[in-house]
């Protein structure tokens, strides 16, 4: 008999580990785009896990998913946008906020059929990304460089409606922003996020005509939900990316196609 309830003990035991494999607030999960920003968080795995936090990563191709994500909770936060364009929609600017700044990833003006800026032609066919502050983005990037101008009040969310000044008369086409390096092929010039340039074999600094400088206001955040961004998994993960580690690694792989801000 006595064995007989000391097996039921152990299997009581057994199941009962099982049915708890560990606790949840061990886990970080956060959704990112491959370049640079799940490079980045891959990095610093080891440095949570010694901290007691396991970090799953979980990478997205669009920039939109990530917040809808966090929104429902299927994340505990996203690495994948700047600023402007987390602000580009209420819903997420009602429930979403900002945990920090990492970097800036310069967007820039590729071409496959021209080397320099003065070579396009009047007329010149531009693609530039389709959601509004990537869009307004590239836009001013153009009249940056004296090619456009912009309505004065045109603001983070311009869009091709607010140019007033067009001297060349480019004629501009939007794409989702991640389809636009597969499209350049079919366009005079595009303008590509600095993620999607890099994940397509681009080197930003070298290989773009124009592109933005250090002093951009597109800085990418870790985003989380409104309340969430003192939480100690949070706090954790900003110490181990905003790192001398993370910082040198930047420096030393991306080539001015990725600037830190710390």
């Amino acid at each position: 008999m006595k064995k007989i309830i000391g097996l039921l003990f152990t299997l009581i035991l057994i199941l009962t580990l099982a049915a708890c494999p560990g606790k949840k607030a061990d886990m970080l999960t956060i959704g990112a785009t491959p370049v640079p920003h799940a490079e980045l968080l891959n990095l610093i795995k080891d440095d949570l896990a010694a901290a007691g936090i396991k970090l799953k990563v979980i990478e997205f191709t669009d920039y939109t998913s990530p917040n809808t994500a966090v929104i429902s909770g299927e994340l505990d936060a996203n690495f994948s946008q700047h600023i402007p364009y987390l602000g580009s929609n209420p819903d997420w600017l009602d429930k979403l906020t900002p945990a920090f700044g990492v970097h800036i990833e310069p967007l820039g003006l590729y071409s496959q059929k021209f080397k320099s800026i003065e070579e396009l032609p009047d007329g010149a066919a531009i693609a530039i990304p389709d959601d509004p502050s990537n869009g307004g983005r590239a836009l001013f990037l153009l009249q940056t460089n004296g090619l456009i101008t912009l309505k004065e009040n045109a603001g983070f969310l311009a869009t091709i409606q607010d140019i007033t000044g067009n001297p060349k008369k480019f004629k501009f086409q939007e794409f989702e922003a991640a389809q636009l390096p597969q499209t350049l092929q079919d366009f005079d010039a595009a303008a590509i996020n600095g993620n999607f340039a890099m994940e397509n074999g681009f080197t930003p600094a070298y290989d773009s005509l124009i592109i933005e400088d250090s002093n951009s206001p597109y800085m990418n955040i870790v985003v989380v939900q409104k309340g969430n961004e003192n939480n100690e998994k949070i706090t954790a993960l900003k110490k181990a990316l905003l790192s001398n580690k993370v910082r040198d690694y930047i420096n030393s792989s991306y080539h001015g196609g990725v600037i830190p801000v710390f």
